[in-house]
């Protein structure tokens, strides 16, 4: 059942009456309207257990009604503007209740969206982290084909000049054995020149 609203109105001290009724008057105590006028009603000092006036029954009704069996409702209860009375506090208690349920679904939904939004904030950075991690290893992947590619071309440069060292090696040892042919050749001529002058010596005039 809902509360009833109350006006948060400081208590008359020093005053043991509930009822209190203030009418409009000038400074010569003359009543401005006769039945306008303020009426203060202190609930907190309103104690009667029997009801005698409409008045008292309302109070009673403001006092207790927070507390009150629908199904089984007292007699002072048993008048038509009471059951009316009533009735209206029922349908603001199933207002303020569906209200609640309402905002209750509001901060539901709005949670649920609130970890939705992380969700997706997180699956970014997950996507960002692996699109990252994907890009550095593909720049790896390029420096290490870059290091494969120089030292390939390196090993092949110094294969180029081993070969070319080796050409030259053949080269030389070609020139070389050419020369001690050469040289040989000569020698073998040299000799075949001697051996031909001493033969012509050793035939000469005396032994014809």
């Amino acid at each position: 059942m809902s509360t009833l609203p109350t006006c948060a109105i400081p208590s008359i001290p020093n005053d043991p009456e509930y009822a209190h009724e203030f009418r409009l008057r000038d400074r010569h105590g003359r009543v401005f309207l006769d039945h306008g006028g303020i009426w203060l009603l202190e609930l907190s000092k309103f104690a009667a257990d029997a009801v005698e006036t409409e008045q008292q029954r309302w109070l009673k009704f403001f006092n207790e009604a927070e507390r009150l069996n629908e199904d089984a409702l007292p007699a002072w209860m048993q008048t038509q503007e009471m059951r009316r009375a009533m009735n209206t506090l029922k349908a603001f208690s199933e207002q303020e209740h569906a209200y609640h349920a309402y905002q209750a679904r509001q901060d539901y939904l709005r949670e649920q969206q609130s970890i939705q939004l992380e969700f997706a904030d997180l699956r970014a950075e997950v996507e960002q982290a692996r699109a990252d991690a994907m890009q550095e290893r593909a720049a790896a992947e390029q420096a290490r084909a870059s290091a494969e590619h120089e030292r390939a071309a390196k090993e092949q440069e110094r294969a180029a000049k081993e070969q070319e060292q080796a050409a030259k090696e053949q080269a030389r040892a070609a020139a070389e054995q050419e020369r001690v042919a050469k040289e040989e050749a000569l020698a073998e001529n040299e000799r075949l020149k001697r051996l031909l002058a001493d033969k012509s010596a050793s035939s000469g005039p005396g032994m014809r």
